[in-house]
């Protein structure tokens, strides 16, 4: 395959919106070079997507295409909505081919091209579990067998193929099943009432719309938006069916498919700017991030259901915390910075994409997480693959598209939402091109220096991160910025530029103590470490013997950070004194006591900890691991 064209946009496309603030600068515009993103994005690239290419065709995900057209005669493999995670795969490729040449992945994505089409029906209809055998159970069980979840999946690769390829071979058949699905599902007279059970549609739909200008899909998407709370697809929270969406004012249920929801009504807003769908928006993105997140930006309390809890139900050790919560998180917040250019979008984008995307992925990129929890005994692993494997190829999509995320553009300027090295290639509304030069070791240091490449009059916005609590300082050409700072906002930079003028962002890191609220039962009362945009851990590994649970870090205590390019890729590590807190021998054989002033817990001999990022953990040898830590003095 050659690619064609370079200048794909953003994984979320809202120029043709015309209720969004920030248009999203093409990922073929931005070049990563730092010491962060940039080797994850080539280990993506050379190592994870190919494998997960031999996981595929091992696991008879691709034979089921196979099958599907003729071509095999085998029985399905492997669980009915095992197609999604092709079509996942494939965006994953398609945004790396937006900026990157790699001829040995084009080549696994003609293959795969060439299996979907032929698997497709002459009708449109393309699902491989419900062919044969299954032919007469379509569209039977809307609620529980993903049919429109996986065609929502196929919709957003064959959009990112289009954009980044420029060809529309996957393209046409979106289109085709996409027609499909209008002609059989809706409000009119002779079509089905109904939507999916699994949540992905929407959004797809919405995307489709703005790559085609094709307004049923826009329609089709709001009616899948309105059939929420009708019924339709179980009539409980766990689908986000127990009242219509624009009603909704806590985030309930499934956490995928919540957040997935939520993304795809952030979109309808932008086209329709309908307010109820805003309200509710803004309502529920309020009750997520003040009562139902954890530290990590990590979502999803319960395995049961792989669903959040009630307010403040956010335990350590039992947290489910899906890796594809956390992606569906970013996507939602995406969608909310375009309407308004708001910093506590960006702000979670960045915080999640570090402490609860980053975690679902080893280091050397061959293992994942499914879950994510804040504490472990030593026994939960990363594996190679799942029987369910949702979560690999989305980490590997999320990866592809990371450029698309760093830089927006509005009518009158640019904006940085995201800090690491490289370069941008901007196009501003009135035609001029601008080139921004990003220097900085972000995230282990908060100077983070721009050169502007560009003539003329704009303004340049750089996100101020609300973990910068004070200290920022901004200088322009050497000189001392006279404006305010204030964390958790955009400031603006408006000035005539001249083509080489410097902007340097300084951004204080110092360790911070993070608290929980009160309510908060399994944490409260202890404190979790940040520096910067990262989370921290302490796990066994570099304190061997050290029962991460029995540390009390003291109040007065100074963490210390020093950079460790040899450890865990080369990170950031914090160090400091702590002692053991020891339960004395009253507790010996018994597990509870009557509650008086005998201490029952002395203090234990003094010991130096050291914490790594959260996002490291468990690339090393088994041993308990914990973010929450006693304090005291």
């Amino acid at each position: 395959m050659t690619v064609r064209n370079r200048t794909s946009v953003a994984v979320v496309d809202t120029s043709l919106s015309p209720r969004t603030k920030l248009r999203p600068v093409p990922p073929g515009a931005v070049q990563l070079m730092d010491q962060f993103w940039a080797p994850r994005r080539r280990i993506n690239r050379e190592t994870t997507l190919p494998s997960q290419f031999q996981h595929l065709e091992t696991t008879g995900r691709l034979d089921n295409f196979r099958r599907a057209s003729g071509k095999l005669d085998i029985p399905f493999q492997g669980i009915y909505f095992n197609d999604s995670d092709v079509y996942k795969w494939l965006e994953g490729v398609a945004w790396t081919l937006a900026t990157e040449d790699a001829p040995d992945l084009a080549r696994m994505v003609d293959v795969v091209i060439r299996e979907i089409a032929d698997a497709q029906q002459p009708d449109g209809y393309l699902n491989t579990y419900f062919m044969f055998e299954h032919e007469a159970e379509r569209w039977s069980n809307l609620r529980d067998l993903h049919e429109m979840y996986c065609a929502g999946h196929l919709m957003q690769a064959a959009v990112a193929h289009h954009r980044a390829t420029g060809e529309d071979r996957l393209l046409n058949v979106a289109r085709r099943l996409a027609d499909h699905i209008c002609a059989v599902f809706g409000p009119e007279a002779g079509k089905r009432p109904g939507t999916d059970g699994h949540e992905e549609i929407e959004m797809a739909l919405v995307e489709l719309y703005r790559d085609t200008g094709d307004q049923r899909y826009l329609r089709q998407a709001e009616y899948f938006v309105n059939a929420r709370g009708q019924e339709l697809a179980g009539g409980d929270e766990y689908h986000q069916d127990h009242v219509p969406f624009r009603e909704q004012r806590k985030i309930v249920g499934h956490a995928v498919r919540a957040v997935y929801l939520n993304a795809g009504a952030t979109d309808l807003y932008a086209e329709t700017g309908e307010e109820s769908l805003r309200e509710a928006l803004d309502a529920l993105w309020e009750n997520m991030t003040q009562k139902r997140m954890y530290v990590s930006g990590g979502i999803g309390s319960r395995y049961e259901g792989e669903a959040f809890g009630k307010d403040y139900e956010l335990p350590n050790a039992r947290a489910y915390t899906e890796t594809c919560a956390a992606i569906g998180s970013v996507m939602w917040n995406w969608r909310m910075l375009q309407l308004d250019g708001e910093a506590r979008y960006a702000d979670l984008i960045e915080h999640t994409l570090y402490n609860a995307v980053l975690p679902g992925l080893s280091l050397d990129g061959q293992s994942y997480f499914y879950q994510n929890p804040l504490e472990d005994d030593g026994t939960h692993r990363r594996q190679a693959w799942f029987g369910c494997a949702c979560c690999p190829p989305n980490v590997t999509r999320t990866l592809a598209a990371l450029p698309g995320y760093f830089y927006g553009v509005s009518d009158d300027g640019v904006w940085v939402h995201l800090y690491a090295e490289g370069s941008v290639q901007l196009s501003l509304p009135d035609g001029r091109t601008v080139e921004l030069r990003q220097r900085t070791q972000y995230p282990w240091d908060g100077v983070v220096e721009f050169e502007v490449r560009g003539e003329g009059e704009f303004a340049l916005r750089l996100r101020i991160p609300s973990w910068c609590e004070t200290g920022a300082t901004l200088d322009v050409n050497g000189t001392r910025a006279d404006m305010p700072l204030v964390p958790g906002k955009y400031v603006e930079v408006r000035r005539d530029w001249t083509s080489g003028d410097m902007v340097r962002l300084t951004l204080p890191m110092s360790v911070r103590r993070m608290a929980c609220h009160p309510s908060v039962a399994e944490s409260a009362g202890r404190i979790a470490l940040t520096r910067g945009p990262i989370l921290y851990c302490v796990e066994t590994a570099d304190d061997p013997g050290i029962e991460p649970r029995a540390i009390v870090l003291a109040e007065s205590e100074n963490l210390t950070p020093a950079f460790r390019p040899d450890l865990l890729g080369g990170v950031v590590l914090l160090s400091g004194e702590a002692h053991f807190a020891v339960a004395d021998d009253s507790w010996t054989d018994v597990l509870y006591l009557t509650a008086d002033t005998t201490p029952h817990q002395t203090r234990g001999e003094a010991t130096t900890i050291t914490a790594i990022p959260y996002y490291a953990w468990a690339n090393r040898e088994p041993g308990p691991m914990c973010v929450w830590l006693r304090s005291g003095p």
